[in-house]
């Protein structure tokens, strides 16, 4: 009797297949998880030499804002008129004012009231403007009708005026007046800004589909609405930080801002304007760290808006 031959099926090859998830050919990429806008923005500031620039002198700014005396030791408000106008002199590198104060130890100093004003008028703005822009946006209706117009008027009331006629009432040497004004004015530009944001947010998909499922006004807007369209917002309040340190300054210079025994960089100015022939030092030196520091934000705000906006990747 003739054998039969039995042919058996082929066992299969425990080796994965090329490119199978169990393979590992050279140069394959492991899972990379999703990055998120904010990370990705992170990412491209680190690596803008503009931001670095802005980011490091701002921080050393804010440095001697906390503690002035780590640089400038004096008093800023001792003065002694026999040193009037004079110029630089050992441990005196700016010179002396019109008083015989130190301009070194006010160009120090001067730094907190402005930097005070800046931050707080722009946190203020951006969270009253960003908040009723926000409502605006979201319910649309009367109250986006109400809201816009409301911005509109303040948006008709010229800056500089505004403050000679509200400011000037006041007798208060603090900056909490001028940071009221401020926010007062600049809240609506912020309002606009958030408004347009959170219409083309929550006309999203994500936005409609938690709305169907069930989600209620407030957690769409904290949870969906709020965290993507709140980047135009921090753009827009970086670069206003800067435009109202320099209103203060304004304002300072023409008498309505902060007054003395406040030490701030328009005081300076507005003081050492009427000698910029006798004495340029005195102006040069305040006038020159306000230019600074406003060039600092400004910059610092382009970077972060080149980060934010997609269209520009």
């Amino acid at each position: 009797m003739s054998e039969e031959t039995i042919e058996r099926p082929a066992e299969p090859d425990p080796s994965p297949a090329p490119g199978g998830p169990g393979s590992a050919l050279p140069g394959a990429a492991a899972d990379v998880p999703a990055r998120s806008l904010w990370s990705d923005a992170w990412r491209d500031l680190r690596r803008n030499p503009v931001f670095v620039v802005s980011a490091l002198l701002i921080l050393f700014l804010v440095v001697i804002a906390l503690w002035p005396q780590a640089i400038a030791s004096g008093n800023p408000l001792q003065c002694d008129l026999s040193k009037s106008q004079a110029g630089s002199a050992p441990g005196h590198p700016f010179g002396y004012d019109t008083q015989g104060c130190d301009v070194y130890t006010r160009t120090v100093h001067g730094a907190r009231a402005s930097l005070v004003v800046g931050l707080c008028a722009t946190l203020g703005a951006a969270l009253l403007g960003g908040l009723l822009g926000g409502l605006a946006g979201y319910f649309g209706r009367w109250s986006d009708a109400v809201l816009s117009r409301t911005a509109d008027i303040f948006f008709g009331i010229p800056v500089v005026l505004g403050g000679l006629v509200l400011l000037s009432v006041v007798t208060s040497s603090t900056v909490w007046p001028v940071v009221g004004f401020i926010v007062l004015l600049g809240w609506p530009q912020v309002c606009r800004i958030s408004r347009g944001a959170v219409i083309t947010a929550k006309q999203n998909d994500y936005v409609q589909a938690a709305r169907a499922l069930g989600a209620g006004h407030t957690r769409l807007l904290l949870r969906h609405v709020a965290p993507n369209a709140v980047a135009p917002v921090i753009v827009v309040a970086t670069i206003a930080l800067g435009t109202y340190i320099a209103l203060e300054a304004t304002l300072s210079y023409l008498g309505v801002g902060l007054r003395p025994p406040t030490v701030s960089w328009g005081i300076d100015i507005s003081n050492a304007a009427p000698q910029i022939r006798n004495a340029p030092h005195m102006l040069l030196w305040p006038a020159g760290a306000l230019s600074v520091t406003v060039l600092a934000f400004i910059m610092l705000g382009d970077a972060v808006r080149d980060a934010l906006d997609p269209k520009l990747r």
